[in-house]
């Protein structure tokens, strides 16, 4: 019931977790948003939902992740299931920022040089010339 007092130990406060007297013992991990945190059950689908939403095209839902969930990636012995999502999530953001960085430098400093003649047709402005309102 809501107004129960949340019984903590000093091992739960250490790592963040509270034992919710009215949810039957069920554990909080703490979120950037604060001390409160989230509730293990809602945690788990937040972080499945972020980790799979970044396959959707979505990439930076894997950086919400990890930031969100900051907490529980700094201690080892975090939820197991949470800590899964989190960590497959930083490295999906981290590759994927690796692979846009890579193309972005690729196609601004190589240019002529490094794609022929055939960067012309490449850059945004033959685009627009071509396709654009006139």
């Amino acid at each position: 019931m809501e107004g129960e007092p949340v019984q903590t130990t000093a091992a739960d406060t250490e790592w963040g977790r509270q034992t919710d007297v009215s949810s039957a013992g069920s554990l909080q991990w703490p979120t950037i948003d604060g001390p409160l945190g989230v509730y293990n059950e809602e945690a788990v689908k937040l972080a499945k939902s972020f980790y799979y939403g970044g396959f959707l095209l979505l990439p930076l839902l894997w950086f919400v992740n990890c930031f969100y969930f900051w907490p529980v990636l700094q201690h080892r012995e975090a939820e197991p299931l949470i800590r899964r999502y989190v960590v497959k999530s930083g490295i999906g953001c981290v590759l994927f920022s690796v692979v846009l960085l890579a193309w972005a430098l690729t196609f601004a400093f190589g240019g002529e040089r490094l794609f022929g003649s055939y960067w012309k047709h490449l850059a945004i402005f033959d685009i627009d010339d071509k396709y654009g309102p006139a």
